[in-house]
């Protein structure tokens, strides 16, 4: 049973930072690919960042140059560093294992994430 354990979120004022850590039970992590998925109230769940296996990462339009998705194997956790953070950002922040790298995902409980 897979189980993603989010932490890190909070309050803070625009133009702030926040990191958010994701953590990973089970074996295999190194291999799988990972993301973090945002949902504000009244709108769709999106894509922030992935990481895949080899540390190629990808992001949103929206939070590039401010945000940094990485991962420690040797931990199994996953992190977001959030830069410069902005109203716009704020939302349910959730970790999410992709564990064939085929977008079908299993979900933390999510962390809150307000910048005011």
């Amino acid at each position: 049973h897979v189980q993603l354990v989010e932490s890190g979120g909070g309050s803070v004022q625009a133009g702030g930072s926040l990191r958010l850590s994701c953590a990973v039970s089970g074996r295999g992590y190194s291999r799988y690919c990972m993301a973090w998925f945002r949902q504000a109230p009244e709108k769709e769940r999106e894509a922030v960042a992935f990481i895949d296996s080899i540390y190629r990462t990808s992001y949103t339009d929206s939070v590039r140059g401010r945000f940094k998705i990485s991962r420690d194997n040797a931990k199994n956790t996953l992190s977001l560093q959030m830069n410069n953070l902005k109203p716009e950002d704020t939302a349910m922040y959730y970790c999410a294992e992709d564990r064939f790298c085929r977008r079908d995902y299993d979900w933390g409980q999510g962390t809150q994430v307000t910048v005011s």
